[in-house]
C-alpha cells in the first residue's frame, strides 16, 4: 500500500495541490510511480495485473512477537499502533511518501529501491527499539533482498488500487512477502532493535483518536485467505473473486466505516498511545508529552464538533475523505478483509472458504467481533492523502492469521 496515488488524476501528495506544486517521482521510485492504478478492487484477484519488482529492491518486514497474547490482554489498539508506526517512521524519512507498503494488523511490510535500503533498515530498527521501550513488545524486523527471494523460488509482484482520488494502496502477490516473513520468524535476515537516541522514530502524523467502530450490519468479520501449498494460482484467484462478490452483497462492499465517519470523543480513545508516539519523536518523558497531546487533541475535537475550518483543515471534507481513504481490503500474498456485514453474509463467506479448503485451494482464518478499530496516518491535516488502517477490535487480523497459519503445512510460517 502506498500513502499516495500517482497518475490518472491521483495526486502524488494529495488533493489540494496544483499540478505545478506536485513534485515528480524521484528516480529511485520512478518504476513504482509508473505503474497503472486500478479502480476496481475485484480486478486485483487477477494475478496478471501484477508487476515484478526490480531485483535490486528490498523487502522490509515487521511482526510483533506473541501478538495474540497482547490482544488477549486487551491491547488491540497498542498492537495496531506499533504496526502502523513502521509505515509512519519510514514515510517521515523519505523525500516522498509514495512507496509500496502493507499494514497487517500486528505487523507491516514495505518494498524499497536500493537507494533507500539503509533508510528502511534504520526505520525498522528504531521502531523495534521504541516498541520494546514504550510497550514491552518484541517487534521482529528484517530486510530481505528481492533477488534472494527469487533465487529461493518465490516472487514479489505489485499492483496499485485507487481507494479514492487522493490515495492508492499497493497489493502484493508472488509469495515473496509470506516467504520473507516466515524466514524472519525462523531467525534469518534479522535487524537488531535500536537503543538510546536511535530508538526515537519520527512518528509525526500517527494518530489513534477515534473510538471503536461498532458493527452496523451485524458483525465485523476479519478474514485472511492464503493459497494452500501447491495450489493453482487461477483456482485461488477464482475463490478470491467469489469472496469479494459475496462481500459486495452488502452496502458499499462491506466497508466498516460509516458515511459520517467514526465517532470521536474526548479524551480520545488513543490519548496515551498518541502521547507515546509524540514522546518517541521529541525525547520528552511521557508525563510531559501527555498534556501536550491532550490539549492538541481537544482542539481537534472542538474543531470537529463545531465544524470549524482552521487554515486548510475542513472537518466535513476530512471526514468524507477519511471514509473513502480507508484501508479495509488488500491482497498481500493472499486476500485480507475487514468487513462490516450481516451474519448471513459472514456465513456464506465461511461456507465458500470451507469448500475451498476442502479442495486444497486455500488456508483461511475468519474471526468475528462486534467492532473495528482505526489507526490513522495524517501527514498534514489540510491535505487529502491521509490514510486510515482498519482492523477488528477484538483479535482482528492477528486472530485470523493465527488460524490460517496453523493450517499451513510449512512450520516455518507459524506465528
Amino acid at each position: 500500500m502506498t500513502v499516495h496515488g500517482i497518475s490518472d488524476g491521483i495526486s502524488p501528495i494529495g488533493a489540494g495541490f496544483s499540478a505545478d506544486e506536485r513534485p515528480a517521482a524521484s528516480a529511485p521510485l520512478a518504476f513504482f510511480a509508473s505503474l497503472p492504478v486500478e479502480t476496481d478492487f475485484a480486478r486485483l484477484a487477477d494475478l496478471a495485473l501484477y508487476h515484478a519488482l526490480p531485483g535490486d529492491w528490498v523487502l522490509g518486514i515487521a511482526d510483533i512477537e506473541r501478538s495474540t497474547d497482547a490482544i488477549g490482554s486487551g491491547r488491540y489498539k497498542a498492537v495496531n499502533t506499533v504496526a502502523a508506526a513502521v509505515i509512519a517512521a519510514l514515510a517521515n524519512q523519505l523525500p516522498e511518501r509514495d512507496f509500496p507498503f502493507v499494514f497487517a494488523g500486528d505487523g507491516a511490510s514495505f518494498a524499497l529501491p536500493p537507494d533507500y535500503a539503509e533508510t528502511g533498515r534504520a526505520a525498522l530498527s528504531a521502531v523495534a527499539g521504541w516498541a520494546l521501550e514504550a510497550f514491552g513488545f518484541r517487534l521482529r524486523v528484517a530486510m530481505v533482498p528481492v533477488e534472494t527471494i527469487r533465487t529461493r523460488g518465490q516472487d514479489v509482484r505489485v499492483a496499485r488500487f485507487a481507494a479514492s482520488p487522493s490515495v492508492a494502496y499497493t497489493m502484493f502477490s508472488g509469495g515473496g512477502l509470506a516467504y520473507a516473513e516466515a524466514r524472519m520468524k525462523a531467525g534469518e535476515f534479522a535487524i537488531e532493535p535500536a537503543t538510546g537516541e536511535a530508538a526515537r522514530p519520527d512518528l509525526s502524523g500517527l494518530l489513534c483518536r477515534f473510538s471503536p467502530i461498532p458493527a452496523r450490519r451485524g458483525v465485523i468479520l476479519s478474514l485472511i485467505v492464503l493459497p494452500a501449498e501447491g495450489a493453482d494460482a487461477a483456482a485461488f484467484s477464482a475463490v478470491a473473486a467469489d469472496i469479494l462478490a459475496l462481500a459486495a452483497d452488502d452496502a458499499d462492499a462491506g466497508r466498516p466505516v460509516p458515511e459520517a465517519g467514526p465517532e470521536q470523543r474526548w479524551p480520545t480513545a488513543g490519548l496515551m498511545l498518541e502521547a507515546r508516539t509524540a514522546a518517541a519523536r521529541s525525547g520528552r518523558p511521557l508525563w510531559l508529552s501527555t498534556p501536550v497531546v491532550a490539549v492538541r487533541s481537544l482542539l481537534a475535537h472542538l474543531a470537529f464538533a463545531a465544524g470549524i475550518r482552521i487554515g486548510g483543515f475542513e472537518p466535513a471534507r476530512y471526514r468524507a475523505e477519511l471514509v473513502r481513504n480507508t484501508d479495509f481490503r488488500k491482497f498481500d500474498d493472499g486476500l485480507r478483509l475487514t468487513l462490516d456485514c450481516t451474519v448471513e453474509v459472514a456465513d456464506r463467506i465461511a461456507e465458500r472458504v470451507g469448500r475451498a479448503e476442502a479442495e486444497g485451494i486455500v488456508c483461511a482464518g475468519l474471526h468475528r467481533q462486534d467492532a473495528a478499530l482505526m489507526t490513522c496516518f495524517v501527514p498534514a491535516a489540510g491535505r487529502s492523502d491521509h490514510v486510515h488502517f482498519v482492523d477488528g477490535a477484538m483479535g482482528g487480523y492477528a486472530a485470523a492469521a493465527a488460524m490460517a497459519l496453523r493450517k499451513r503445512s510449512r512450520p516455518a510460517a507459524l506465528a
